[in-house]
């Protein structure tokens, strides 16, 4: 392993730890903290219809990044990427916060993405080579609350904002936080890497950003600003599949391929990866549609809505917790398979949602969710990392983490374009597609600006609104199902 130089590495190690937790902790709160911010952005900046961008825009350049960073991290070591990782990441942060329209928001948010792209799995890594395999399974553990942390405060934070500062502090609210940890790495962390030369995979990730942003636009604009039977339409199919099959192909030729595809043969990796995929697109249903739900159709405030999105942040570390012990007695399928069940059970309770459910009622639909994933989410990369060796062990965790974004940024751009393409057909149902369009749902989130309409096209509105919301919450029952029946295929024994 000769990655280990005695004691002094052992001093510095919960100052290197501090220092990745507060990395992951800028990358993982950026998702709940904005949701609970949205609808005040959306009041503020207006275009409704572009909600959804907001969010796959960021977890697009995440996913498409975060194997070039896993990859350049084994050959350049961690520091210099990290490091790279947090300036990026800032850099977005500082511009989101000054953003004066949606358009130049999504744009920003781009570019924090591509920073989040280097901060998780580098972190994750950094904990495998200084902790051995022994430690690994509790030091995951905090790993994985931090999520849950971020979790919970990130919707306190982003309510308490918006009700009492402005939402622009939720974005700048990164920065002492980013260079706390860039400095913290920069003066705790000492590598000693025996320099490789191994080419990069860029074509690798160019095809997979133009394939997935040209899916993402068929999801969230089909059907509502490009007909499905327009030849925009057959256009942009067509990139995502060439993107896709060129994606595949360059993998298959690359010296060092961004996502190699042997590694899939293990069955518990490709079962994770998969169902990463489904738990991706749940994980982005709830936490950006839910503050949506309190704030537009019960009619609660930003912090009401933080509250409801807090409970998942609270199940996922406990669960997380949890899974660390569990897994050394019941194994991983087991573990995973709870998890499987408590996100059918949050789907459930989401599906019988309604306005004159109440606050609670969401909560503890997103506090199984939580639980659901925290449960998987450490079966997978503990069974992940105890199956592959040293010098894949980066590219592998980054490969199953590639895979939970993906699912977010799809998963947000299909949800997002159902809720439009209900809302749209609801109000041209109701006959008043001619005086307001789906961005007419700004002013449901905005407190004082509903006087603008009628009582009764606000009732319809709303009416809108919980239909489509309803739309994508059977979508989450959906993949909690589907979710559920993959974790069946885990093997039952680390080998298979």
């Amino acid at each position: 392993m000769g990655h280990q130089n005695g004691k002094t590495k052992k001093l510095k190690r919960p100052f290197i730890l501090a220092s990745v937790m507060l990395g992951m902790f800028l990358a993982a709160i950026e998702a709940t903290i904005v949701a609970t911010a949205m609808p005040s952005i959306v009041a503020d900046l207006g275009g409704f219809s572009l909600y959804s961008w907001v969010f796959s825009a960021y977890l697009l350049t995440n996913a498409a990044t975060v194997l070039i960073f896993g990859k350049l991290s084994d050959i350049f070591g961690r520091k210099p990427i990290f490091v790279i990782g947090v300036i990026i990441f800032l850099t977005g942060s500082t511009l989101s916060g000054f953003s004066t329209s949606m358009v130049m928001l999504i744009i920003a948010r781009f570019i924090q993405g591509f920073g989040a792209g280097a901060l998780m799995p580098i972190a994750t890594t950094i904990v495998g080579d200084i902790y051995n395999k022994e430690e690994r399974a509790k030091i995951q553990g905090y790993l994985s609350s931090v999520w849950g942390i971020s979790a919970v405060t990130g919707p306190l934070l982003g309510g308490f904002f918006v009700d009492v500062l402005s939402w622009r502090f939720v974005f700048w609210m990164n920065i002492p936080l980013g260079l706390l940890a860039m400095f913290g790495i920069i003066y705790f962390l000492k590598e000693d890497m025996e320099k490789q030369e191994r080419s990069i995979d860029y074509a690798g990730s160019v095809w997979i950003v133009i394939a997935v942003s040209s899916l993402m636009f068929i999801l969230v604009e089909g059907g509502i600003n490009i007909a499905w039977n327009s030849l925009t339409m057959y256009g942009l199919v067509g990139i995502s599949a060439i993107g896709f099959l060129l994606f595949v192909f360059q993998e298959r030729q690359a010296v060092d391929p961004m996502m190699p595809f042997e590694i899939w043969k293990f069955r518990i990796i490709s079962v994770a990866n998969l169902t990463s995929l489904t738990t991706g697109m749940i994980l982005i249903g709830v936490s950006s549609y839910l503050p949506a739900f309190v704030q537009g159709v019960m009619g609660e405030s930003a912090t009401v809505a933080g509250f409801t999105l807090t409970t998942m942040s609270i199940g996922w570390p406990i669960a997380s917790t949890i899974a660390g012990r569990l897994l050394l007695v019941i194994g991983y399928r087991n573990t995973s398979l709870i998890g499987g069940v408590s996100l059918v059970v949050g789907g459930i309770l989401f599906f019988l949602l309604s306005p004159d459910k109440g606050p609670i009622w969401a909560g503890t639909g997103s506090f199984f969710i939580g639980v659901g994933m925290g449960l998987t989410s450490t079966s997978f990369i503990v069974g992940i990392q105890s199956t592959v060796g040293w010098e894949t062990r980066g590219i592998a965790t980054a490969a199953n983490m590639f895979m939970r974004t993906l699912g977010s940024a799809l998963g947000a751009a299909l949800l997002g374009g159902l809720l439009n393409g209900q809302i749209k057909s609801y109000i041209e149902k109701k006959g008043l597609a001619d005086h307001i369009s789906v961005d007419a749902a700004n002013n449901l989130l905005e407190s004082g600006k509903s006087t603008s309409f009628s009582e009764e096209t606000n009732t319809i509105l709303q009416a809108g609104l919980t239909t489509g919301l309803h739309i994508v919450y059977m979508g989450l029952l959906l993949l909690a199902i589907i979710s559920l029946l993959l974790l069946f295929f885990m093997p039952k024994k680390k080998d298979e």
